[in-house]
């Protein structure tokens, strides 16, 4: 099992999204829900894919990636890229939706569903929340149950192309229904909990579950 990397170091970003969560920018205390109004409160939308990362850029290759799926689990995972593509494979089309207010429409993935990949880890009864590990150094945790978003997975292509280093490649995750902070790139491992463990951007300020339609930018929203 991968020993998941050090903290990312501090960046100007990190600082920056700190100062807006003390701030609460962005906020504009309207609601809306996902099924009346499909552009979340305060966002706008883009054509291009904007690229925020914490200055830290992980070149893996796919012959080098390997994710380790552990904790509380009945069948501990140790997959390379060719294990992991062997698994079923899955097309979604969702929305993205950035904390920084931008958001893109209709976005094509393919990879392997979250749903499928807990059919194979088998979560033991006490698992109620996961932590994903980037090859950054970069932690989010999920609850369980938003890990398992009929729509959530873990991608390897987006439309109908390798996904981008850029854009977290070789693999990444996928939870179209939360910030997309919470969808981590470059994933390396996913870890189960029975005690929810706040990673990254949720220790710096930042909402620790992230429903766009209830704009929980930050803590306390």
């Amino acid at each position: 099992m991968a020993e998941p990397d050090d903290p990312p170091p501090d960046s100007k970003l990190t600082r920056s999204k700190q100062r807006w969560a003390l701030e609460g920018r962005f906020l504009t205390g309207k609601t809306s829900r996902p099924e009346e109004q499909r552009l979340p409160p305060g966002q706008h939308l883009t054509r291009d894919w904007p690229t925020l990362d914490l200055g830290l850029t992980p070149n893996i290759s796919r012959e080098r990636w390997r994710l380790d799926v552990y904790g509380a689990v009945e069948n501990p995972i140790f997959w390379d890229f060719k294990q992991f593509t062997g698994q079923p494979q899955t097309t979604f089309i969702s929305d993205i939706h950035c904390v920084t207010t931008w958001s893109r429409y209709d976005n094509q993935w393919e990879g392997l569903s979250t749903r499928d990949l807990l059919d194979a880890c088998r979560p033991r009864e006490e698992a109620r929340f996961v932590v994903l590990h980037s090859h950054d150094g970069y932690t989010t945790n999920l609850a369980l149950d938003d890990f398992a978003a009929e729509d959530a997975l873990l991608a390897h292509s987006w439309s109908g192309a390798p996904l981008e280093q850029e854009h977290g490649g070789p693999v990444r995750l996928v939870v179209p229904h939360l910030y997309f902070w919470k969808s981590a790139k470059w994933l390396q491992s996913i870890e189960f909990l029975a005690e929810d463990a706040p990673g990254y951007w949720e220790v710096r300020g930042y909402h620790n579950r992230g429903d766009p339609w209830k704009e929980e930018r930050y803590s306390g929203d």
